[in-house]
């Protein structure tokens, strides 16, 4: 028994509604469970952005310009309502109101993740990009603080592979693709404990510091 076009319909359309059935669930759990706004993102289609701009710099790594976000707080129902209206977008938490994020290279920040668990500091949610980027989050404000911060601990002279991104960015959540390069995955997940409550950056600055110094060399 072959498949017929009719059921071929009904197979992709299923297959539609368990990607978005995914989709809000994974939105509601950002919202409602850890917290977090979630915004509609672009996404990339052969190397496309899904926005429409041919002159687009940043092709599936961006905020839909008229899409609304997800609040904190929002339950599997209104997350479902929002994102049905935005199908297939990449789901983009903006930075600076919960956390910051402080991002090194993903080797250097795996090495670092190790120490730090090693030495029993409070650690946030970590999640690695396909682009080979470690992201550590932290409490927010840490933008502001990074340079005084690291010219305490004396490196702030050091050509260090560490930024760190405040108020006005955006990180793409896993598991949504990052530009058409692949998924955005967790190295260290979310917890209730870590997703309202991240880390000081203070805390685990020196540690990141001086792995990325190291794996420089």
């Amino acid at each position: 028994m072959g498949f017929t076009i009719s059921g071929m319909r009904e197979m992709r359309s299923g297959a539609r509604r368990r990607v978005r059935a995914t989709e809000c669930t994974a939105v509601a759990e950002y919202t409602g469970l850890w917290g977090w706004d979630v915004v509609p993102g672009a996404r990339a289609v052969s190397g496309q952005c899904s926005c429409g701009e041919t002159s687009c710099t940043a092709p599936g790594a961006h905020p839909l310009a008229f899409a609304a976000p997800v609040p904190a707080g929002a339950g599997l129902d209104d997350a479902t309502k929002a994102w049905s209206e935005y199908p297939g977008a990449a789901m983009l938490l903006p930075v600076g109101r919960a956390f910051d994020v402080i991002e090194v290279a993903e080797a250097a920040g795996r090495r670092a993740l190790v120490r730090l668990e090693r030495m029993g500091l409070p650690l946030g949610p970590v999640c690695a990009t396909p682009t080979g980027r470690a992201r550590f989050f932290v409490a927010p404000g840490a933008a502001a603080e990074l340079p005084q911060l690291l010219y305490r601990m004396g490196w702030d002279d050091a050509d260090l592979d560490l930024h760190c991104l405040g108020p006005g960015a955006h990180v793409t959540a896993p598991p949504s693709d990052l530009g058409g390069l692949g998924p955005v995955r967790w190295l260290r997940p979310p917890t209730l404990d870590t997703a309202g409550a991240p880390p000081q950056a203070r805390l685990l600055l020196g540690t990141l510091a001086y792995i990325c110094h190291r794996t420089r060399f």
